[in-house]
């Protein structure tokens, strides 16, 4: 186990204060950043990166928390090529200033040194629960925890953090990091209530009855998609989100190897091409995979996944089967896969033994809340149907939804930037509501 969990050590290495400090030097600080353009969250980057030039670096993380509730995480796995450092001026040259690993400096600076403790606004303004700890949940969680409510979070897992805590592996985004991150939630005033189920515990009308003035869902894909072909469903198909999810418990030593399922010598293929396709390949390799290959039924230049991803990937030597469809899964007697069969676009056809099938094709939303719930509508697929004022709530008044559970885009940068909106939307409708009820009280 020891020798495996060093091959998920992070593989990208942070900045040296020295190294931080030239880098920042280098930005422009232009008059018109179109860094902050390229950024879901619109965060001051001219501005915080100025502070950390000349290192004042607690001047730097005031600014950096007035937008963002989790810059160590977003500082390792943004998509910086696509979104800010994909916008900076000195990009066209090359020379772009690598925004991603200064928010890491100074998130990991500031974790290690403590140097910002926030003053805590008095809980003032009403009670919120939030269902689900992802990177919408927790957003939503600092958000109004900052601006004066009382915010508890209800997680069904025994250690808060959703896809953060369980769906990117160590080697991108160390599990001790993402628990910094939630510490600081606490610290802030959040409750969070782990291993506790809505929809079974406790159903949305028992929190309002607890009296929540607003309820949050953010609870994300839970149902996996399944595959339709001839053996789709042999026991060798499994869901990339669910191996990397046991990987995760594995290296925390909550799972036993035999239950991470890939073996040494296995030969693994992914269905998908997005940054959890990656992921799923590049932890079967480290697994021990004898052989891993993606296959996608697109080109290369259509793939979802950053092209970074998938050069480190191609380094650790994972194959890609490009415009291509796995269209049957072949299995012993006893039911064990054996191999797959793979066609082209152009209708050619050849057999691959295979031990696993990793789908990273997406997942449904869970229906466990909506069902026992009255007043909560959904689409034809199952996502939660939301308005735009106040942003975010859905069809039952006072439950609001966000990221994944409204189909929304599903980055941990776009899920943030989305529950941001949301949380303006619930301090909207509870400020709204209280001022309803003092009015009504007043005239009695």
């Amino acid at each position: 186990m020891e020798q495996e969990k060093k091959l998920f050590k992070e593989v990208n290495e942070g900045y040296t204060m020295h190294e931080a400090i030239e880098e920042a030097k280098r930005c422009l600080h232009c008059k018109i950043p179109q860094c902050k353009k390229g950024c879901p969250i619109s965060h001051d980057i001219p501005d915080w990166i100025h502070e950390l030039s000349m290192g004042n670096f607690g001047n730097a993380m005031h600014i950096i928390n007035e937008k963002s509730n989790l810059p160590a995480v977003c500082g390792r796995v943004c998509p910086h090529e696509k979104q800010c450092e994909g916008h900076c001026v000195l990009g066209k040259k090359g020379q772009e200033i690598h925004v991603g690993k200064l928010e890491r400096f100074l998130a990991d600076f500031d974790g290690n040194m403590g140097l910002i403790r926030e003053k805590l606004q008095p809980k003032t303004r009403g009670r919120v629960a939030v269902i689900g700890s992802g990177p919408a949940g927790l957003t939503i969680a600092g958000d109004l925890s900052r601006q004066g409510f009382n915010v508890e979070i209800f997680e069904m897992e025994s250690e808060p953090g959703g896809v953060l805590m369980f769906g990117i592996p160590e080697y991108r985004l160390p599990k001790d990091i993402v628990r910094r991150e939630i510490k600081k939630m606490e610290e802030l005033g959040v409750i969070i209530h782990c291993n506790t189920t809505i929809g079974k515990d406790y159903t949305v009308d028992d929190l309002f009855a607890q009296g929540f003035d607003a309820i949050f869902m953010g609870t994300g894909t839970g149902r996996p998609q399944k595959l339709q072909i001839p053996g789709g469903d042999i026991k060798g198909v499994r869901q990339a989100i669910w191996f990397l999810r046991r990987v995760s418990l594995y290296n925390e030593g909550n799972l036993e190897r035999k239950e991470v399922v890939i073996e040494k010598g296995d030969r693994c293929f992914v269905i998908g091409c997005g940054n959890t396709a990656m992921d799923a390949a590049r932890t079967a390799t480290r697994m021990g995979a004898e052989s891993v290959n993606v296959v996608y039924r697109r080109t290369i230049n259509e793939m979802s996944a950053l092209r970074s991803e998938y050069d480190d990937a191609v380094k650790e030597g994972v194959g890609f089967i490009w415009e291509s469809n796995i269209v049957e899964i072949h299995s012993n007697d006893e039911g064990k896969m054996t191999e797959v069969v793979i066609e082209d676009k152009e209708g050619n056809r050849r057999v691959e033994k295979a031990d696993y099938v990793l789908m990273a094709l997406g997942s449904a939303p869970a229906s466990r809340i909506v069902s026992t719930t009255k007043g909560i509508d959904v689409d034809d697929r199952g996502y939660v149907i939301t308005r735009e004022k106040p942003y975010g709530m859905t069809t039952r008044q006072g439950v609001f939804a966000g990221g994944d559970v409204v189909n929304r885009p599903s980055t941990v940068v776009l899920a943030m930037r989305d529950a941001k909106m949301v949380a303006e939307g619930i301090a909207q409708y509870v400020d709204a509501v209280k001022l309803l009820e003092a009015i009504n009280g007043a005239t009695e």
